[in-house]
This record gives structure tokens, sequence and C-alpha cells, in this order.
């Protein structure tokens, strides 16, 4: 007996909060591989019984809608009636523009694992090379003491801040996984993840880095 079905075909794309799972750790669960697949292609697909199970690399049609019931629970894909697209042009080109969007003061940048910023917006060139060496440093004292951290304590996120007397960030740093490649995501003030900008910015990053997770 049949427990889910499509009850119409969209085209489905992950919002804000499921493009920050998807980012958020390098774990194998499906959950983050339907998100990350649903970035793959230059536009949003449309979700036919056939796409779906090719998106989660399932043959089972049951399997594949609970996965699907379950992201849409968490709140973590949204559907539309109309095709949208990727951002368009160079990586470069792209970043500084998406980023300018995810701080308050407009002060961000995206940085790779070895410290070295790929783009900023706000910062100065020395302020924008010093915050991604430190971001570096971070990463590495996260994983020196995750074991106390995540096993130990819970915590499950692997963001830091540098916060005020009132306990409001005023310089953050979010790592992003994409598949095996790590980045830090460094914000000054107020961070504004829960917008299309953000969607859109691990969108642009799936389609150059991600190549699945081993």
């Amino acid at each position: 007996m049949e427990k889910y079905r499509l009850t119409a075909e969209r085209y489905v794309s992950p919002t804000p909060a499921g493009a920050y799972y998807a980012i958020s750790g390098n774990s194998k669960d499906s959950a983050r591989r339907f998100l990350f697949s649903l970035m793959q292609s230059p536009s949003t697909p449309l979700l036919t019984q056939e796409e779906l199970t090719k998106l989660c690399g399932n043959d089972d049609i049951q399997e594949s809608l609970e996965l699907l019931h379950h992201v849409q629970k968490l709140g973590w894909i949204q559907a539309a009636t109309e095709m949208q697209h990727a951002p368009q042009g160079t990586l470069e080109a792209s970043l500084p523009g998406l980023l300018s969007k995810l701080s308050g003061s407009g002060k961000s940048l995206l940085a790779d694992q070895q410290g070295l910023y790929l783009a900023s917006h706000g910062f100065s060139h020395e302020a924008a090379e010093e915050l991604s060496a430190l971001s570096a440093d971070l990463a590495a004292l996260q994983q020196r003491h995750s074991g106390l951290l995540i096993n130990n304590l819970g915590m499950n996120s692997a963001a830091w801040a540098i916060v005020n007397a009132s306990g409001d960030s005023q310089m953050g740093f979010w790592p992003v996984f994409i598949g095996e490649h790590r980045f830090a995501l460094v914000i000054s003030g107020l961070p504004c993840l829960n917008q299309p900008a953000f969607t859109a910015l691990v969108w642009t990053l799936s389609k150059r880095y991600y190549q699945g997770i081993s």
C-alpha cells in the first residue's frame, strides 16, 4: 500500500535552511545528498517520480517519497510553479554580490581551507587576508577539540563568533562543507543567512566544487 505520493509536479529547490543544513557538515546522510543533488544543474528540476528517484539515488519510489516528505517537513525544500536559475557568470564575478547580502554591515568574505580568501565584500584587502588566516586557525582549533564540543557537550555546530557584552556576534565564522572541500564564511555584524542570496551562494559553490560525498 502506498504511504506517500506526489500530489503535483513542481520545480523544487532548497530553502535557505536546507542550504545551511547541506553545508553545515560532511556526513553521508541521504538528506544532505538529496539537497546537493538539487543544486547540480543550472536550473531547478521539475520533480516527477522519475526525477525524484534519480535525485535520491534510489530506485524505490516509496523510499524516495519518504525522504522527500522528511526534508519537506523540516522546511529544507520549497516548490515553485516556475523554473529558477542559478546565478549566471563566473564564480569570481558572482561571489562578491552574493556575499554583500549576507551581512547587516555589508562586510563578508569566503575563504578556503588554507586560509586564502576567494572573494570579499566590504573588507580591505589586508583585513580580508587576516580574517581568512584566522578562519583557518579556528577550523584547526575546532577539529582539535571536536571530541569535547561534539561528543561531550553535544554542540553540533562548528561555527565560531566574537561577541560583544550582550552576546551579539561582532564577527562570525561559519564552516561551509561542499563535498570534500571546506570553506569558511566570515561575516561582520548581524548575519543574514535566511534569504535567497545564501541559497544562491551554496548553489554557485556546489556547481563548481561538489563531487559527491564519498
